[in-house]
């Protein structure tokens, strides 16, 4: 799997943390992804906040970025598209995270998200255009 894509928070935790559900999934995930993934602060912060629920250390995620798995992109200037997109799904379980990994979805168009949300198989780019997705089968 060469393809770009963007990282969601629930790889991430899932990868760190042994008990996740999803722990053999992201590990098999993240084997086939290419270095360089996309990641947001809000996934960060996100990620850093869940992983230590498990009793994971918060500095292991930031750890994975800094070793050059992951690059961080900063989406300060895209506050109002993120806040559009909370906006538009304000009756759906969208959190701030997710609208970032929505409007890097929308910057990067041919990435694909990495995510073990469900939400985003509703999700849309630009408003009409599905997320091509890397997420654990429904079972």
């Amino acid at each position: 799997m060469k393809t770009q894509f963007i990282l969601d928070t629930g790889p991430l935790v899932a990868w760190l943390c042994p008990r996740d559900e999803h722990h053999l999934w992201a590990r098999r995930a993240f084997a086939q992804l290419p270095s360089g993934g996309l990641v947001c602060e809000a996934v960060l912060a996100e990620a850093c906040h869940l992983a230590a629920k498990d009793g994971i250390a918060r500095g292991k995620v930031i750890e994975f970025v800094e070793r050059g798995h992951l690059t961080l992109v900063s989406l300060a200037g895209e506050l109002p598209f993120v806040r559009e997109l909370l906006d538009q799904y304000a009756d759906a379980p969208m959190d701030f995270a997710d609208a970032c990994v929505v409007r890097l979805a929308e910057i990067h168009a041919e990435a694909t998200v990495c995510t073990t949300d469900r939400d985003f198989q509703f999700y849309r780019r630009n408003g009409r255009d599905p997320i091509v997705l890397v997420a654990p089968s429904a079972e």
